[in-house]
């Protein structure tokens, strides 16, 4: 059978195939299971498994993807990341969360054209594909003024470089710097009402915008989808929240919600609600399956309880956790309890990368800081684990992302195993999550579409793309430059609150989330 490969569509005299077989790969087992060392081939008919047979057992159909001396593995999930940071990757160090947010959605607009969001959407994605993602959420910030045009753009990067993407817009009906407390006691008053002046899109209106992008890309059918990204619960009136709540129940959409990422949030927890904002949207009826609190550092055991009890999943960024010096996750706490927990990289705006291997390494790495009883370390497993199969739980994908089994999606990476990561081979997963491995990827199929071969991009002109993103950053630098130039005459509001939160006290059944100096 004579097939063509073209832009990492098959085709097979201009009819589009849909039959793959991907041969003589080692499987990486499920973190519970022992590892097969049989190979194997998988068979793959329009976008998921059909079956997988020992090598050889069954002739091979279709496009043949040769995968012998390769350790094939589910596609990494990264469930947390701001496509609309990438133009500001690497300008920011040693600032916490509260002063640096600001930078990354200034007020004053930069002027992006629809190929700028084209570009910078791209420079993650393919940085993401490189480091063995086939699924991605992407948390777009568009304030001030909803452009649909805009969001298109992203979409439509996500669609040519054939990644897995799921999108939210931002949401969000209270303005960033009055999600803070004594925000009227520390900004002078001349600048709170020059920031209350800025014209912004109506929350309900750029809600009204994600329900029809939703009803056209949902997440069941489309692989770039549309879902749900209220902020957090201090930029949303309890009446939006709902409002969300009732949308993403209507149209059965999964929700990301930043919720208790600093200390200075849990401060902000108890001024505002008189309680943890886990317990907040608790009260709101606003937790369940689906539902995805990002960051989840400054915990009590009671919250932990209450997200199990609603089968909430937690979402863990540890690498930008760490360089904000936001804290670290209970994790080994959320796993007892049976909280389903997934990784993410967020945005490079603060952490600069969106390599999940990096981050599924230092997940169980940095973990084990915690405790005395290497026995109840996070390992190898448990962060593979959260990688794959918590992202596919998280988003409501639970048997059909983050596994190599019959039906699941044909999202699957192909490792060289001659590389020095795997030489010599004693443990597939430790490798692979300790060693480094993202330049010994060889393949990649998402939907059963081979997006990269032999270490290759095969749907857009990787140098091409990132030359041109260069040349746009440097178009758009004076403009980022100039809008933190007004972000700074906010700084010094934000540090005397920044402070005066330090200084006070938190639920004292929070757990530990950083260390003395």
């Amino acid at each position: 059978m004579r097939v063509v490969l073209y832009s990492g569509r098959l085709f097979d005299f201009g009819v589009m195939m849909v039959e793959t077989t991907l041969t003589n790969g080692l499987i990486l087992p499920k973190a519970d299971e022992p590892q097969d060392w049989v190979l194997k081939d998988i068979f793959i008919r329009e976008g998921r498994i059909e079956a997988i047979t020992t090598a050889g057992e069954r002739s091979p159909e279709g496009t043949i993807v040769e995968a012998a001396g390769c350790l094939v593995t589910p596609g990494l999930i990264n469930s947390h990341h701001h496509s609309h940071e990438h133009y500001h990757k690497g300008r920011y160090d040693r600032v916490p969360l509260e002063l640096w947010m600001n930078y990354v959605r200034p007020l004053t607009p930069i002027p992006v054209t629809p190929r700028h969001v084209y570009l910078r959407t791209l420079i993650g994605a393919i940085q993401a594909l490189r480091s063995g993602t086939t699924t991605i959420v992407d948390d777009l910030n568009v304030s001030p003024q909803l452009d649909p045009v805009i969001v298109n753009a992203a979409f439509q990067a996500y669609r040519d470089i054939g990644i897995r993407a799921m999108v939210g817009l931002t949401l969000f009906d209270k303005p960033f710097y009055r999600a803070l407390p004594f925000v009227d006691e520390e900004f002078p008053n001349e600048l709170l009402v020059e920031l209350d002046q800025v014209k912004t899109s109506p929350a309900s209106e750029t809600l009204e915008f994600v329900k029809s992008l939703a009803r056209q890309h949902h997440p069941s059918s489309a692989r770039v989808a549309a879902i749900l990204a209220p902020s957090a619960p201090q930029r949303c009136t309890d009446i939006f929240l709902q409002e969300i709540r009732a949308v993403a129940d209507d149209l059965d959409l999964p929700i990301i919600i930043h919720v208790h990422e600093s200390r200075l949030q849990a401060v902000t927890a108890q001024l505002f609600y008189g309680k943890s904002m886990f317990k907040h949207l608790g009260d709101l009826n606003f937790l369940g399956p689906k539902t995805q609190l990002i960051h989840a550092i400054w915990t009590a055991p009671s919250d932990i309880q209450l997200l199990a009890e609603t089968g909430t999943s937690v979402q863990h960024n540890p690498n930008s956790n760490l360089k904000l010096g936001s804290g670290l996750m209970p994790l080994r706490a959320y796993l007892d309890a049976g909280v389903n927990v997934s990784l993410g990289t967020d945005g490079c705006g603060s952490i600069d990368t969106l390599d999940m291997l990096r981050t599924v390494a230092s997940t169980a790495l940095v973990h084990k800081l915690r405790g005395d009883d290497p026995s109840r370390w996070v390992d190898a497993a448990d962060s593979w684990s959260a990688g794959t199969l918590g992202g596919a739980k998280a988003l409501g994908f639970e048997g059909k992302l983050g596994e190599i089994a019959v039906d699941a999606k044909a999202d699957l990476c192909c490792y060289r195993l001659t590389s020095a990561a795997f030489t010599p081979l004693n443990n597939p997963l430790r490798q692979l999550v300790y060693g480094e491995t993202g330049a010994d990827l060889e393949t990649i199929l998402v939907d059963g579409d081979i997006v990269m071969l032999k270490g290759q991009l095969t749907c857009i002109d990787e140098n091409a793309i990132l030359a041109e993103a260069q040349e746009a950053h440097q178009e758009l630098e004076p403009f980022i430059a100039c809008a933190e130039t007004h972000v700074d005459k906010m700084m010094p509001a934000y540090q005397r609150i920044y402070s005066r939160c330090q200084k006070m006290l938190i639920d004292p059944d929070i757990l530990p989330a950083r260390f003395p100096e």
